[in-house]
């Protein structure tokens, strides 16, 4: 008998030892939810709330009239926009820059309708860029509308300085500007700024200490090096998701620094990214992931 209650033990230890600790994701979507709907639209990003995203990627720029325009670029792709039912062309598309339009002409422009040759099943519907505080206003009422969690609003502040004052106002007008648009609304516990640019990182976290800040990176930039330059740690790191790594996600927990790697929309990428044990995952297609990671049995919040 006593044989076989060690025997009872030790399977019962080892089942516990193979059991892992329950993993919570941060599900973002990425520009709304761009596989399925047009790229930083309303529509896109209500959609992702649909799918219950924890939280919404977007990216801003300024206009003219100094707006607070939700765009990955400062001009007007060709990928994605016409002006009148006539597409722009790739090799113009830069001449269209919204720091040198007010928003009233930057409402004039198509974002939705355009056939996108990197997501086919991307619905078409007429839609335009849209403002900041737009964004926030109609996700917290669509929100309660539909009894859904509030999201968290993951912000990049999309500039370069070499182009300031050609397709973005300073720094320091560029910083105030966004944070001006997020304090009319009262959700700054939800707030990321994230941003590749070290120096308006570095400006929020002088002026609005109590938002989240996201290190963006790209492929071959080094996470000591970046760190450095930064000068604090924050509170995520955002990298491309092939620079994750074993030592990576080691390093940034030893710094209690969340690691959420972009953009992540192959399935087979999203398994590998959980088991390396990442605390985020910035999707296109934020519907079929949540799918994956709940058959995973992880926790999205």
């Amino acid at each position: 008998m006593r044989r076989i209650i060690q025997i009872a033990t030790a399977l019962a230890l080892s089942m516990n030892a193979c059991q892992k600790p329950t993993q919570h994701i941060d599900l973002q979507g990425h520009r709304g939810c761009r596989g399925e709907m047009p790229e930083n639209t309303i529509q896109a990003f209500t959609r992702a709330l649909d799918y219950g995203v924890t939280t919404l990627e977007m990216d801003v720029v300024i206009s003219k009239d100094h707006a607070v325009v939700v765009s990955h670029e400062p001009f007007f792709s060709h990928e994605i926009s016409a002006l009148s039912g006539i597409r722009i062309l790739e090799n113009e598309e830069k001449q269209y820059n919204m720091f040198q339009m007010t928003y009233e002409e930057i409402k004039q422009y198509d974002v939705g309708m355009q056939n996108h040759s990197r997501f086919p099943n991307q619905q078409k519907v007429p839609a335009h860029k849209p403002l900041l505080s737009d964004v926030i206003s109609i996700c917290e009422k669509y929100a309660v509308e539909n009894s859904l969690k509030a999201p968290l609003y993951n912000i990049e502040i999309k500039r370069k300085p070499e182009l300031d004052s050609v397709y973005h106002p300073s720094v320091s007008t560029f910083v105030q500007l966004v944070l001006s648009e997020i304090n009319k609304h009262q959700v700054p516990e939800r707030v990321i700024i994230q941003s590749f640019d070290i120096e308006s990182l570095k400006l929020v976290k002088e002026r609005a200490p109590n938002y989240q800040l996201s290190l963006l990176a790209e492929s071959g930039e080094q996470f000591g090096h970046l760190i450095k330059q930064l000068g604090f740690n924050p509170d995520i790191y955002s990298p491309s998701f092939d620079m994750v790594t074993k030592s990576l996600i080691a390093n940034c927990k030893k710094l209690g620094i969340k690691v959420i790697p972009w953009t992540v929309n192959d399935l087979t990428d999203v398994d590998k990214l959980v088991e390396l044990g990442v605390d985020g995952i910035i999707t296109d297609y934020p519907g079929r992931v949540k799918q994956r990671l709940l058959q995973e049995g992880i926790i999205i919040q």
